[in-house]
């Protein structure tokens, strides 16, 4: 039974020698060309419609190995010179492809009542509102202060100018009133260039953002897919290993997403409370700038809270020590409780690890670098520990 031949393939293969030979010897082609396409019309069949792999190369052939190296030096310098080219474009990719790694769990978690681009679509426009709703909120409390912080430049100037406060003795010993009409004073072409680029720094900003949310939008509907894609990728007989392995990342770099977004807004909070209770100027827009930084760990949250004690200056010396004791108390909580229990549990990166992956992070990529680095060395922990400590211990 199983040496007869499919009849349909081959009807099949009949028909496509038939319409080979109606259509007569190629002009120039020869009888060869001509009798190797009436054989490439048979050996089609319904399993494989476009013909079976012939014999492999012979891979000790000298020229072979020639031509193979040579490539392989091509190919590698190529992509070197791509990987350079396009890097701005590719942390854009990287980006999304976090955010919407880290957005998966919502999305199966409503995938399970509706189909997968309704899911998309409720937890897009769930983050939208959110967004919106905050700039709603935030956008005119910005402007506001803002403006008081414009009407307020010429109390400041002459504070600079009393030699008996505190920002008029940073004055005399930094030259800060001199520095600033330097840059007011500048001539047109220095303001005009400043002013360009400025307008630059804002469009890039803008289309950036817009990009990542495009990509992160069209990742987050094709996820399955891009995870069959990488999981194909390896052997059959190392698939389901590498399909544990991989479900163990995604699940980390989701966690940490949502994990960072929750301290971060924790942070953004406890700041604007704080600002509040003691009258620091410019509550709101210090509170964005905190949870912000605080999406960078172990750095941004000690930037952000050296920033809001300076500017607590303004206010007493009383209130700036408090708020530098508020963010080291904070800071401390932060590593040592909220981190733990909201990030620890599922990243589970040591420390040591976490404060050097961070710095080669920013140093390799920057923020992007800084931000990504922590999931990444629990994915590169996973391996080690499943993969090439056993070996290791075995040999």
């Amino acid at each position: 039974m199983g040496d007869q031949e499919d009849p349909d393939s081959g009807a099949m293969a009949s028909r496509d020698a038939e319409a080979l030979a109606r259509q007569g010897t190629p002009v120039g082609g020869g009888e060869a060309i001509a009798s190797a396409e009436t054989e490439a019309a048979e050996t089609r069949s319904a399993d494989a419609p476009l013909g079976r792999p012939g014999r492999r190369l012979d891979r000790r052939s000298p020229y072979l190995l020639g031509l193979l190296g040579a490539a392989g030096v091509a190919t590698t310098y190529a992509l070197v010179e791509l990987l350079v080219a396009a890097r701005g474009v590719l942390i854009l990719i990287a980006v999304a492809l976090f955010l919407a790694i880290g957005l998966d769990p919502a999305v199966r978690l409503l995938e399970r009542r509706m189909p997968r681009w309704a899911a998309v679509t409720v937890v897009v426009c769930c983050l939208l509102a959110v967004v919106g709703g905050f700039l709603a909120v935030a956008i005119p409390a910005l402007i506001s202060q803002v403006g008081q912080l414009t009407r307020q430049l010429p109390r400041l100037l002459a504070e600079l100018r009393d030699h008996s406060t505190l920002i008029g003795r940073a004055n005399d010993h930094f030259h800060l009133q001199k520095r600033l009409e330097e840059v007011a004073t500048g001539n047109d072409r220095q303001l005009a260039g400043g002013v360009v680029v400025a307008g630059r720094l804002v469009l890039g900003a803008t289309t950036a953002t817009v990009t990542a949310l495009v990509l992160t939008i069209y990742f987050l509907v094709d996820l399955p897919r891009i995870r069959q894609l990488i999981y194909r990728m390896f052997p059959h007989s190392r698939r389901p290993r590498a399909i544990l392995l991989g479900d163990e990342m995604f699940a980390k770099i989701g966690g940490f997403v949502l994990g960072n977004l929750l301290t971060s807004l924790i942070a953004g909070l406890g700041t604007f409370l704080w600002l509040v209770i003691f009258g620091v100027p410019y509550p709101l827009l210090l509170a964005l700038m905190v949870a912000l930084l605080d999406l960078v760990p172990i750095i941004g949250s000690t930037v952000g809270g050296i920033v809001v004690t300076l500017v607590a200056f303004s206010v007493s010396l009383p209130v700036a020590l408090a708020t530098l004791a508020y963010y080291i108390v904070f800071r401390l909580t932060e590593d040592y409780l909220l981190v733990p229990k909201i990030v620890g549990r599922v990243v589970r990166v040591p420390a040591t690890l976490t404060f050097v992956a961070v710095l080669i992070g920013g140093v390799s990529l920057g923020i992007v670098g800084a931000l990504i680095a922590i999931p990444v060395a629990a994915s590169i922990r996973i391996v080690l520990e499943e993969t090439v400590f056993p070996r290791l211990d075995r040999s």
